[in-house]
Parts: structure tokens; sequence; C-alpha cells
């Protein structure tokens, strides 16, 4: 069985690492190449680097700091914000990336997954998916969740396989921040109907919640970041628990 994967994720604005609650009310938590570097050195599986504006400031992905990231650690490096094209993707796995993810470009451009994936290989293609349940269904939004769209989350998770996504980080609009847990039905959902891995995102606040988005959520890996940053929850420790409680981890 392959194991779970546990994944910080630093969303970064104007070169700082941040975190909010529902997208919004920005605070401050730390640089993020040394965040970087004590996440690779405390057994993270992988790391995402989401630069959360650079869409929305209509500019690309910083260069330098991806550089700065990926020389300073030694596992999978998944980084995205302002990809709208092939050669935003050559440059940034040329900077040290592994993954690139996209999110608004691919719903404006969907031929991009296509092209992407034949280019660089689906391995190296992340599809992020933002999604808000309104009114009992899920909507996908884009530009960092300010954007709703009419395009429901289980048919562009579809598409996006379809297309050549190596696999999918769904980020629940709802439960971002909040500590509440992970999305955990629409996570089972997306688990049965693709083939392709899910990673969770939106909602880590314990243990238990990890534990759950794995077994109920059927999800592949498990992003999180403020209980992480503030070092409410230790990697290791998650990880002992996870085995204790029988999901394949590597410690």
């Amino acid at each position: 069985m392959l194991t779970k994967r546990i994944v910080p994720c630093l969303d970064i604005k104007d070169g700082r690492t941040v975190k909010g609650i529902n997208f919004i009310d920005l605070k401050d938590a730390g640089d993020p190449v040394e965040l970087a570097k004590a996440y690779a050195d405390t057994g993270a599986d992988e790391l995402v680097f989401l630069d959360i504006s650079a869409t929305e400031e209509k500019r690309k992905t910083l260069l330098d700091l991806v550089m700065r990231v990926a020389a300073s650690i030694d596992i999978p490096f998944t980084v995205g914000g302002g990809i709208s094209s092939v050669s935003d993707i050559d440059a940034l796995l040329h900077a040290g990336a592994d993954k690139v993810s996209i999110n608004s470009s691919a719903v404006k451009n969907p031929l991009l997954i296509d092209e992407a994936s034949a280019k660089f290989g689906a391995q190296c293609i992340t599809v992020a998916i933002d999604a808000k349940q309104i009114d009992g269904e899920w909507m996908v939004h884009l530009v960092g969740g300010k954007v709703p769209t009419s395009l429901n989350l289980f048919e562009w998770a579809s598409e996006v396989e379809q297309r050549g996504a190596g696999e999918i980080l769904f980020t629940s609009m709802n439960h971002d921040g909040t500590k509440a847990g992970f999305a955990n039905e629409a996570l089972e959902i997306l688990s049965e109907m693709l083939n392709i891995p899910i990673i969770a995102s939106g909602g880590a606040g314990t243990v238990q919640h990890f534990a759950d988005a794995f077994v109920k959520g059927k999800a592949d890996a498990a992003l999180a970041a403020s209980v992480f940053h503030y070092k409410e929850i230790e990697i290791q420790d998650l990880k002992k628990e996870l085995q204790n409680q029988g999901i394949p981890i590597r410690i």
C-alpha cells in the first residue's frame, strides 16, 4: 500500500510566509527558506510553495525565492502561483521545483493542462482546485478564492484528470484555516471517482483530522500550514500517531 504523505504549505506574499482564515486576514508566519529547511529536516514528505498574490497582481512566481528554497531542501517541492504558460512551468522546473501547481490558469485555458502534461509528464503537473460549498454544491473559485465560477468541483476534477494532471490539490474554502477538520465527504467522492492522487487541504487542527482525511476522506496526502508553522502539531509526533492508528506513513 502506498504511504500517505504529510505536506506543509508555504503561502507566500511579498516574500514572506503568511497564513489566514477562509483565505483572508493574512498574518506573517516567518521566513520561507528557514521554514522549508526546518520541514525537510523534521520529516515532511513534500513541500508546497504557493505565491498566493501572483495571479491577482498579474506577475510571475518569485523565481529567486524558489531557487533558494529548492537549494535548502531534499524533499519533493511543488510551486504554484502566477503560472500561465508552458514557459512559466519550464522556468520553475529549472529553478528547482519538482512539480508545479496550476489553478486559475487551468480554468481559463484548460489546454494548458494537456500541453504541460505532454511536455513535462503528468508527474510534474498538479492542478489545485479551490472550491466553496454553496447551497450544498461545491463551486470552483479562482484568484486565491476571490472569483467565483459556474464550475462544479467534481466535474472540473474529472476533466482535469482526463487532460493529464498527475494529482489534484483540493482546498475547501469553507474549512480553510478553521482547524475544524478537512472536507472529508467531498474528499471521499473525489478519491473514489478519480484514479490520480488527491491532496486534502483546508481545515487541519488536530492529529485526528489528518487521520480522518486519510481514512474517511481516502486522501493520498494531507496539506496544512498554520498548525505546522506555529508548532501546534509536530510532524514527527503526527506521523507516529498515524502509524499507531494503522495508517501507512513514512517515519
